[in-house]
């Protein structure tokens, strides 16, 4: 049976929270709303659609490899022998899979209830749309924002910064897209990677992630390149998954922010030239320069000397690394 939808999970580390990920889609297939590929039910599949789950490993040194050839016999599991990133393991998943659908998801996220087959149908519904972003939920139930608007030079300025508390009013409004409720569909210029389906059409017409982004903006710049293809990128809170968010990340914290950044500046250069990429490169840095400082300073006067230091440390990482790639 061809599945009509490819899930491919990119994990590195995070082995419990692919387990509640993996069983939550389980649990999607046993209350009858999709079929698994690979599970030996695949003759129950009239009405509901087939899935297949593919996770690329990404050398996870916690048993997570040994955890699914045990208990997820049914998941299709790659192992490139080093870590790939979040990009390079996802074009490696996509090109294995063989779905009509690719549902991209992270694996710090718990499917909830028919998500998978309301995405399925909305693009089945609406041929015009190439990528679709499911509402995303933190753990207690209150809604992640996952939608956005394309970033301006402004923007960068204060998004994710230590400048965000004095932006202009209306900058991050606009880029959060809070002029629309949580609870409308609504066409939007970007999603959150983290749960992302896009058509396979579009995987052949624009590619898949530009492997310079390691990690971070990678959908940003993807979700540019499918728009400038034609096609409607669109927030749909009607399927619903909770997003835990940055597990992997958060066990490199330095180097979470050379990437993030980093990727940042790239996403500049390449859309709108190497004078703003420079721009940004520059306003970053000395945001972490200022950011040293002050943390130095707080060190010297005892407070809170750890964790002052471990930000020293990190911010310094951040500097010389120049953001450069």
């Amino acid at each position: 049976m061809t599945p009509d939808i490819s899930v491919i999970i990119v994990s590195w580390n995070v082995r419990d929270l692919l387990r509640d990920c993996l069983d939550s889609i389980r649990a999607g297939a046993d209350a009858g709303h999709i079929v698994l590929t690979g599970s030996g039910t695949e003759e129950e599949a009239e009405a509901a659609p087939a899935v297949e789950v593919i996770v690329v490993d990404n050398l996870s040194s916690d048993g997570t490899p040994d955890l699914l050839r045990r208990d997820y016999p049914w998941v299709r599991l790659i192992e490139p022998g080093e870590n790939t990133g979040f990009t390079g393991g996802n074009n490696i998943g996509m090109q294995h899979s063989t779905g009509d659908l690719l549902f991209l998801l992270n694996p710090d996220t718990v499917v909830l209830g028919d998500a998978l087959p309301r995405m399925a149908a909305y693009m089945v519904e609406n041929p015009q749309v190439g990528a679709l972003g499911p509402q995303l939920l933190n753990a207690d139930g209150s809604v992640q924002s996952s939608r956005r608007r394309f970033p301006t030079l402004q923007t960068a300025v204060f998004e994710s910064t230590w400048l965000e508390s004095i932006a202009p009013a209306g900058v991050l409004d606009h880029y959060y897209v809070r002029d629309t409720a949580d609870d409308q569909t609504v066409a939007v210029d970007w999603v959150q990677g983290a749960a992302l389906m896009v058509r396979r059409e579009v995987l052949a017409q624009v590619g898949g992630f530009d492997e310079d982004f390691f990690m971070y903006s990678e959908e940003l710049d993807w979700q540019r390149r499918i728009k400038a293809a034609g096609w409607q990128v669109v927030y749909f809170p009607e399927a619903k998954i909770i997003h835990y968010g940055g597990k992997s990340s958060e066990q490199v914290v330095a180097q979470r922010h050379i990437y993030f950044q980093t990727s940042k500046v790239r996403y500049f250069r390449k859309h709108h030239g190497r004078v703003a990429g420079a721009f940004v490169r520059l306003v970053l840095l000395a945001n972490y320069a200022a950011q040293l400082v002050l943390e130095a300073a707080k060190w010297l006067v005892g407070h809170k000397r750890k964790m002052r230091a471990e930000r020293v440390q990190a911010y310094w990482r951040v500097l010389r690394s120049g953001l450069r790639g």
